[in-house]
């Protein structure tokens, strides 16, 4: 009975600690610590943090400056192109029709494109509405015509749409000295803005890009309540604005205590042929807060990652069924597509996996022996469709596949090769008085002997087609392939088959040698043709002779 006992506890015991037991009692080992090691680590490395967050806000802002500046880089682009059309348009008017047929509708940043004359008067615009327009107060008009080179204005409230603007101009005397009038075009500061759309929507960071006069010119979505506004009229930015604007840098970095009381760094980047520059500044009490709340989640984790332990441990074990199920899938796929050798490891599964493993091992083995059996009887029909069925020699398919396979190997040994083109003489006249069935027997013993005949020179003979035959001779020299070519002659004579019809009374043949060391000038179709040569000259012989290409 205490034997019993035992059994039925060992089996509950084992039931208790079955393999999802086993899993969710280790996910409580591993995680847990694992949980307070993460919310250790976040509250040490929050300065850091910080100082990634800073350089990636940086980093976006230095790409943002780029963006910016490309934009200007276009405009200037556009209006010089416009100034070479003026400088040789021919005319006020061809230069106006040109000047609205070339505004690009793939620059949305451009508002209106203008041709101002040298007293400052718009004589044509995109707009008709500005025509006529006296700009000769503007101070970027007369810095434009001053430097010759391309100007970018401060912020600038429009007269017609009361809305900031920036100025772009270029006069055209910088391209011909002749011309006075310069090419004006508006730039529209929303598409500024929205090119600093990766900037916004961020905690704690504030964009701006300002001109010269501390003016701003353009803002992320969120903050465009700035635009036209000066920086010492923003609580939280006026404490940078003259360092910012007044640093002879290029681009570099702040900190200072915000009007708020919150520790404030900034970075600024001045934009490339402007006085532009750009402005981020970061709250860091403002960026840190996700990381705080972030360390106070750690510890709600751990608490949810006990209560679903269970539920890890479950999905675990079906893992444990799924994975095998997983590997003998992918051995049946593989072998799907063609791989014989793919075979189920046994090793890798569970107990309860192994006959059915050991089930997919032996058909995959069946399978795999009638493939091969079936690429067997594939290459004796390959073979067979190689052999002339009357002479019992290759055919012309048969003989091209040996012609070239002995031409690589001739070209990478250096050795000749020839070649004899046989033909029987008046095999025509030989069907019409003797009859088909007697042309194929005497087809056969031609067959026959010039077997006999490769077999003694370690040639190889085949039946190119109709009554004609050849033989090739690997590594075999002219003189050589000659006194073949004479054997095959009197070899077939010897035959001593009537032909009435003949000369000679008897079955003849014609021969054509040619040989060749091959080489990458030539190709086998050349050597087919030289010996076809010789053997239509030895036809013109008079027949039943044998004849040497030249």
């Amino acid at each position: 009975m205490s034997r019993i006992s035992f059994k039925r506890k060992t089996v509950k015991l084992r039931q208790v600690l079955g393999i999802r037991a086993r899993l969710a009692l280790l996910a409580v080992i591993l995680v847990a610590p694992l949980m307070l090691e993460r919310a250790r680590s976040l509250e040490a490395t929050r300065s850091k943090e910080i100082a990634l967050a800073s350089s990636e806000i940086v980093s976006m802002a230095k790409h943002s400056a780029e963006a910016q500046r490309e934009v200007i880089s276009s405009v200037a682009t556009l209006l010089k192109s416009a100034a070479f059309i003026r400088a040789s348009g021919g005319g006020v008017s061809r230069s106006c029709d040109i000047l609205r047929a070339s505004l690009p509708l793939n620059l949305p940043w451009i508002r209106n494109m203008m041709i101002a004359a040298k007293d400052g008067r718009i004589q044509c615009s995109t707009n008709n509405m500005f025509v006529g327009l006296d700009l000769s107060d503007r101070s970027y008009f007369k810095q434009a015509q001053l430097s010759r080179d391309f100007v970018f204005s401060d912020s600038i409230i429009s007269g017609q749409t009361s809305a900031p603007i920036a100025m772009a101009a270029y006069p055209v005397s910088a391209i011909s000295n002749e011309a006075d009038a310069v090419i004006l075009a508006s730039v529209n500061l929303d598409w500024m803005s929205k090119i600093m759309g990766n900037l916004g929507g961020r905690p704690g960071v504030s964009a701006v890009l300002v001109d010269s006069a501390g003016v701003v010119l353009a803002a992320p979505s969120e903050e465009a309540a700035m635009v036209g506004r000066s920086l010492d009229t923003l609580p939280l930015l006026a404490a940078i604005a003259e360092p910012a604007m007044n640093s002879e840098q290029r681009e570099g970095s702040l900190s200072f205590i915000g009007a708020d009381g919150a520790q404030r760094s900034i970075s600024f980047v001045r934009i490339a042929d402007t006085a532009a520059r750009l402005i981020v500044s970061i709250d860091e009490a403002a960026v840190t807060a996700a990381f705080d709340r972030e360390i106070y989640t750690a510890y709600v984790q751990l608490g949810l990652v006990c209560l679903f332990v269970l539920f890890g441990a479950l999905l675990a074990a079906e893992k444990l069924i799924i994975q095998p199920i997983t590997i003998l899938a992918a051995m049946a796929k593989r072998f799907g597509q063609g791989d014989l050798t793919a075979r189920a490891a046994r090793s890798r599964l569970p107990a309860e996996f192994v006959p059915l493993a050991r089930a997919f091992n032996a058909m995959a083995a069946q399978l795999g022996q009638r493939e091969r059996e079936l690429v067997a009887t594939n290459d004796r029909l390959t073979v067979i469709a190689s052999i002339d069925m009357l002479s019992g020699l290759a055919n012309r398919r048969g003989f091209q596949s040996r012609l070239d396979f002995e031409w690589l190997k001739a070209q990478q040994c250096e050795a000749d090769l020839s070649l004899l083109m046989i033909d029987v003489d008046h095999f025509k006249l030989y069907n019409d008085t003797y009859g088909h069935p007697e042309g194929d027997v005497c087809l056969t013993r031609l067959g026959e002997t010039l077997y006999r005949i490769a077999a003694d020179t370690l040639g190889f003979a085949g039946r190119y087609g109709g009554e004609e035959f050849c033989l090739l001779l690997p590594n075999s020299s002219a003189s050589r392939a000659l006194e073949i070519g004479e054997m095959v002659r009197l070899a077939v004579l010897a035959l001593e088959m009537p032909h009435a019809t003949s000369n000679h009374q008897c079955v003849t043949v014609s021969v054509g040698v040619a040989s060749t060391l091959p080489n990458d000038g030539q190709c086998p179709g050349d050597l087919i043709e030289a010996a076809d040569a010789a053997l239509y000259a030895a036809k013109r012989r008079g027949r039943n002779t044998v004849v040497e290409h030249g």
